[in-house]
Order: structure tokens, then C-alpha cells, then sequence
């Protein structure tokens, strides 16, 4: 298991899906359930899970790790599962400035500029030299943090890790890196 993939699934989400900056709050957004709203490749999103495992409506995707990029076809076998979670202004569910994309930043004092915070839960097996099946667990929070983060916590400017969890018992790794531990640790404490 390598991280440092894991490091990079946020920017990719922002990356699949092409989102253009919210210019201004109306209150005439428009909605997954309109079928007005539609990816970086014409594919309209709809309520519930699509085919790669992303549940926009509900903030989530659930599903195999290879998916999260959204390839053509959808991946359908992995030793990996991904669990994503991410905030309003990390992803919103609505389109708010008419360009039929899903808004970034919805709310906040940056349109157009993924805040607030994303989660990434991952496990899956690997075969050890013991010729075993071994079991893996990662876990990692990101925030926005406009006003900097210490530079070991730091990926992507200005997103910042505030706590990793890595557990795979075979390698004799298990519980919370603490380098990367910031507290509070917990996501309500970082608003934008």
C-alpha cells in the first residue's frame, strides 16, 4: 500500500470533474434532481450512486479505489476500497452560477476554490512475504486552511492534513501518525 496515492485523491476528484467558480449566490440553484447537471464528459448526475460508486447528492463515494478518477470503463475488481466524504464547500450538490457543473466553494469567500474539509477512508489485502493475506486500514482528514499549515502537514497549498490513521498489523504499523496530528483534530473546528 503507498500513501502517498492516497495523498492525492482529493485534487483528483476536483481534477474529474472540471467545476467552474461559483461567480454569484442565487437563489435559483439547480439541483442533482433536475438531470440539468452533468460531468466533465456529458454524463448527466443523478440522486444516488452512479457507476464508479460517487453519491454526489450525498456528499460520498464508496467504491473501488481505481474509480475515483471516473475511467471509462469503470474499473471492476480491486484489492482497494475507497470511502470519500467531503463538506458543502468542498463539493457542493447544486449549481448555482448556470454552467451545469457542480459548484466549488458554494457559500464561501472563494468561489470556484474547494474549502471547507474532505475524508478519505481506504483498506483492502495484500499478500506478505509469508505468502499470507494481510489486511490494511487508512484514514485521513484534509481541510482548507487559508492561513497556512505547518509544512509536514501541507499538500496541495493550502490543504492541510490534520490527522492519519494507518493500520496494517503484518508491516507493524497501527494507530494515528502523529506527525500529522494537529489539534483540535476534529472537523467541526476548521470553519472557513
Amino acid at each position: 500500500m503507498k500513501i502517498s496515492r492516497m495523498l492525492f485523491v482529493g485534487i483528483a476528484l476536483a481534477a474529474a470533474l472540471m467545476v467552474a467558480p461559483v461567480s454569484e449566490l442565487t437563489a435559483a440553484c439547480t439541483t442533482i434532481q433536475s438531470g440539468l447537471i452533468t460531468d466533465t464528459y456529458g454524463n448527466v448526475l443523478r440522486p444516488g450512486y452512479d457507476q464508479w460508486g460517487y453519491n454526489y447528492q450525498a456528499h460520498m463515494f464508496n467504491g473501488l479505489y481505481e474509480n475515483f478518477t471516473r475511467p471509462n470503463p469503470p474499473a471492476t475488481e480491486s484489492d482497494t476500497a475507497l470511502q470519500m466524504k467531503w463538506s458543502d464547500p468542498w463539493l457542493s450538490n447544486k449549481d448555482c452560477d448556470g454552467d451545469g457543473k457542480l459548484d466549488r466553494g458554494l457559500g464561501t469567500d472563494t468561489p470556484g476554490i474547494s474549502q471547507g474539509w474532505l475524508t478519505n477512508h481506504m483498506h483492502g489485502t495484500y499478500e506478505g512475504a509469508d505468502n499470507e493475506t494481510h489486511n490494511w486500514t487508512y484514514f485521513v482528514k484534509i481541510v482548507y486552511m487559508p492561513s497556512g499549515c505547518p509544512l509536514a502537514n501541507q499538500i496541495w497549498g493550502l490543504y492541510c492534513i490534520i490527522e492519519e490513521v494507518y493500520n496494517d498489523p503484518y508491516s507493524g504499523f497501527n494507530g494515528v501518525d502523529r506527525s500529522h496530528l494537529i489539534n483540535p483534530a476534529g472537523l467541526g473546528y476548521w470553519t472557513n
